[in-house]
């Protein structure tokens, strides 16, 4: 067994187990960025709202108690009455889950838009996997602060989609930080951002290639050719090395230092590539065609892994037999389409059509703007299935906004639906969330309130004087 991969190679025997030893040093680099003790958290009960949990149970009336910042109860009526909570009057309001975009380049091309802001694509090498979105983040975007004003508790930063491989995605919970390593969400696993079709060709087309879809394909199956010799070279050094141990144990003598087979040299784009064959992390997939789809998952299949979800995916419903079936994510808009070739075959009723054959489908933003009414654009891709004859529930356009995404990000366990034990990411609106009047009124991230309508505070010190004043 490859320790630091997890990979069983069939055939061969399994030595001791190691640990990759650099994820010690990711953890103590975590301390050094955000030393500070975290907020006390506090316990709350709102009650009498609207709650719809996006698991097909809603409580009208209802309530949900937070302690310790994880959901300690919930269920219809008023609650109960506990000694010393904070109590909040939900009465003609809705609570829903907190809302997570799979698709953002917050931070990474924050707000103002400079290009010295532009840090989102590495566009020296038409594969850049061990780039990682997070070394670009500036938590100082404001973006962040507007993103949560709109009900956003957790989202992912992603490289842009100028390269095959784009480098790996971080998947963050929206809260002030010194340090973009402090946002991440906990537990959250790696993500790898890799693009198919038009943009990569456009931009490599005149820099040695790829020109060509094809060159495409070719240069994203060289890329994991690459990465599987690298875990070979891995297996057979944790193999030697697990032999020259046992043999030093079974003649009790002390292996001399030259007696010890010497690691491979690290390679951090094949580190990422090689994360993906084992299933440590999770691939996004920028394809708007259907045939692109179809060709990257024979890539897939060919080197043993699974796409987590593609994004865009305008012309997902005509293969959503194929995605559900294979249970890959459908990241899109509700109509955003038609601003190149490759996007002109969109349909509103996209995610009403994925959602009606079986499939996963998310509502994400890839904008600034955007994201700050992911609700809304739910809400229209709902309205446009219905319209269409698609059967489709409130619950069901609720889970393209909560606890779909939080599956393709991995992190569906501790987020994206109200349940017990669950972490406390709350949205409660002033509004069904579905309607174009519906304001997030609070929001509480981990249990914590991060935003209140009636106390809107201003989060960036970049925009402290600009904005508004202290």
């Amino acid at each position: 067994m490859l320790g630091w991969l997890g990979v069983a190679w069939a055939g061969t025997p399994e030595p001791e187990v190691r640990a990759w030893p650099f994820d010690d040093v990711e953890a103590r680099g975590h301390l050094l960025v955000e030393p500070r003790q975290a907020e006390p958290h506090k316990t709350w009960v709102i009650r009498e709202a609207t709650v719809m949990t996006a698991t097909g149970v809603v409580h009208a009336p209802g309530f949900v108690v937070i302690a310790d910042g994880k959901i300690a109860e919930v269920g219809p009526g008023a609650g109960p009455a506990l000694e010393g909570a904070l109590a909040v009057d939900g009465r003609g309001m809705w609570l829903t889950p907190g809302l997570i975009d799979t698709h953002s380049h917050l931070g990474v091309y924050p707000s103002p838009g400079f290009g010295a802001h532009g840090d989102g694509n590495e566009a020296t090498a038409p594969t850049t996997p061990g780039v990682w979105a997070e070394h670009s983040a500036w938590p100082q975007d404001p973006g962040f602060a507007w993103a949560i004003a709109g009900g956003i508790t957790a989202l992912q930063l992603l490289p842009g989609s100028a390269n095959l491989v784009g480098g790996r995605g971080v998947v963050v919970q929206v809260v002030p930080a010194r340090g973009s390593r402090a946002m991440r969400f906990p537990g959250a696993p790696e993500t790898v951002k890799m693009a198919c079709g038009e943009n990569p060709k456009r931009v490599y087309g005149e820099k040695g290639g790829p020109s060509t879809r094809m060159g495409n394909l070719r240069g994203q199956r060289e890329a994991f050719l690459g990465a599987e010799a690298y875990l070979l070279r891995w297996v057979d050094y944790e193999r030697k090395k697990a032999a020259s141990e046992e043999s030093g144990e079974g003649k009790k003598k002390k292996e001399a230092p030259g007696d010890l087979p010497l690691p491979p040299d690290r390679d951090l784009d094949q580190e990422t590539l090689a994360g993906i064959l084992v299933g440590k992390f999770l691939p996004q997939v920028h394809c708007y065609r259907a045939d692109d789809m179809l060709s990257f998952l024979q890539v897939a299949d060919e080197f043993g892994f699974q796409v987590r979800s593609f994004h865009h995916a305008l012309e997902a419903y005509k293969i959503r037999d194929i995605l559900a079936e294979r249970a890959v994510a459908v990241s899109t808009w509700s109509d955003w389409w038609g601003f190149k070739i490759e996007a002109y075959d969109g349909i509103p009723e996209n995610l009403a059509l994925v959602t009606d054959a079986g499939g996963r489908g998310v509502v994400h933003s890839d904008s600034g703007v955007g994201i700050q009414r992911l609700n809304q654009e739910a809400a229209k891709a709902l309205t446009a299935g219905r319209e269409a004859g698609i059967q489709v529930t409130d619950d069901q356009a609720l889970r393209w906004i909560t606890i779909n995404p939080a599956w393709a990000l991995g992190i569906d366990g501790t987020t994206g639906s109200i349940e017990v034990g669950k972490r406390a990411d709350l949205v409660l609106w002033d509004h069904s969330p579905f309607s174009v009047y519906a304001r997030a009124h609070e929001v509480w991230v981990d249990g914590l309130l991060r935003w209140d309508a009636d106390q809107p505070t201003v989060w960036s010190d970049y925009l402290i004087g600009q904005e508004v004043g202290p």
